[in-house]
Order: structure tokens, then sequence, then C-alpha cells
């Protein structure tokens, strides 16, 4: 097996605990050198990852928001992000075995697969926090902007890191912190525990993103800042949105210089 064909298996895969223990598998068998990048007779990849049958997907206007203090709105937030991080699994498994016949270095599927490791393990922090709170993922609906979003970009791999990493996962850096302090003030410490783990490794995968961003920009001459926001207006709906979590962005790699003139409210 190579670490495509197994990347791509776990994609099409809809059930989510082979989905997550594949993705896994892969990494870690990966890691150990004990596959191949690509072989030929790798199978295609799918249109769409698998999924069950549940959750019902919605445009994202129909998913209903509620208040962290009751047990049910905190259970509307988990879910949601549960579906965040599904998809995140499936995404950065598609940047690994779309692009595998790039020229970049082997450290860049590396990378990617510690991201699919990760998201996997996320996934299934959030899924068991939901049972333990007498639901489960599936149970409520959910909406498909992710897979959308990062689906327009499947034919340029610099416009990818752009959207996912730099935007959708950024956004995660920006927005868990005040979910945490919330969770916290209503005394559900263990959601708040999960989102811990979530939130540090978050981190590191838009460090990741930035990382190899940066290294496409510097391989084709071109300043990153710049070839951001044109990818950004180019490939992602609407202006990014503020606040923005700008320690830990730049942390990340992530400097204002990228995003700060893409908000609403920027006429640059």
């Amino acid at each position: 097996m190579s670490l495509r064909s197994g990347a791509t298996e776990a994609i099409a895969s809809a059930d989510l605990d082979r989905k997550t223990a594949l993705a896994q598998e892969t990494a870690t068998r990966w890691f150990e050198r004990r596959l191949s990048l690509r072989s030929p007779l790798d199978p295609p990849l799918p249109e769409r990852p698998g999924r069950p049958e549940k959750p019902e997907l919605v445009p994202p206007t129909a998913v209903e928001r509620r208040s962290l203090h009751t047990v049910k709105g905190r259970i509307a937030l988990l879910h949601a992000i549960a579906h965040i991080e599904l998809n995140a699994v499936d995404l950065a498994l598609d940047i690994v075995a779309r692009y595998a016949s790039e020229p970049v270095p082997h450290s860049f599927f590396d990378g990617w697969m510690q991201v699919a490791f990760e998201e996997a393990k996320h996934f299934r922090l959030v899924r068991d926090r939901l049972r333990s709170l007498g639901a489960d993922y599936g149970d409520l609906p959910a909406h498909d902007g992710l897979w959308q979003a990062a689906h327009s970009t499947r034919n340029d791999l610099t416009a990818r890191l752009a959207v996912v990493p730099l935007i959708l996962e950024a956004r995660g850096l920006d927005v868990t912190p005040s979910l945490q302090a919330k969770m916290r003030e209503t005394g559900d410490l263990d959601s708040a525990a999960v989102l811990d783990v979530i939130y540090n490794d978050e981190k590191g995968h838009v460090a990741i993103g930035a990382k190899w961003f940066r290294f496409l920009c510097a391989r084709e001459k071109k300043d990153p800042a710049a070839t951001f926001k044109q990818l950004v207006r180019t490939n992602f709906r609407g202006p990014l949105k503020p606040p923005f979590n700008d320690l830990a962005r730049a942390e990340a790699g992530l400097t204002p210089a990228f995003y700060r003139s893409l908000t609403a409210v920027s006429n640059n």
C-alpha cells in the first residue's frame, strides 16, 4: 500500500471509526517509512469524502445557534466542532492524496499526515464528549461549507494552503479561546479540556500551512502576503472576520500583513 492509497481509502470510508483509524494507521506507517508515497495502482480520489447517512447537510444559515448555558446548546456547539474536525481529517488526507505527485519534499507529507492524525484524534475526543452528554455526531444537521470552500482549490496547491490552513484553521485560533472561557463559565470543564487539546494542536496545523505556503511562494519568487491576498480574493467567498487572535496567528507564522486588509472594513 502507498501513502496515497491509504489516504484515499480513509477519505472514501463512510464508517467514521474506520476513517479515523485508517487515517492514524496510515500516518503511523508513513512516519515509520513503511509506505511508498504513491503507486500506479492507487485508487482514484472520490469526488466527495465518505459520510454516514447522518448528519443531514443543510445551508450554513440553517444551522441553529444556541446558548452555551444549556446542555442542548453545548451539545450543538460540540456537534458543530465534531463536524469541523471530521472535515479537517478528510481535508488533510486530501492534501496528501491529491498532491502526491507535486514536486515537494517528503517532509510536506509528514506534516499533513501529522495533521490528519491529530484531526482524527480531535474528532474522537469531541464525539466521546458528545456521547457522555447523551448525544452523538449525526444527531443534528450540519453544513457543507468547509468541504465546498476547500474543493474550489482542488487544482492549485498554493490556493489550497491559503484557504484551508491559513483561513479555515486560522479561524479556529480566533474563536476557540472565547469558547473555552464560556465552557469554563458554565462549569463544563470536560468540554473545555477537549477544546484545549484542539486549540494547541491547531496552532501547529496553521504553522504547517504557513511553512509550506511560504515554501511554494519562495520557489515561485512570489511575495507570500501579496499572493495570499490574491488567492483569497479568487478562491474564498466573503471577507475574513475579525476579531483576530494576532498572537496565536503570529506564533504560527501568519502575520497581520497577510490578513488585515481582507476584512470587510478594509479598502486595500
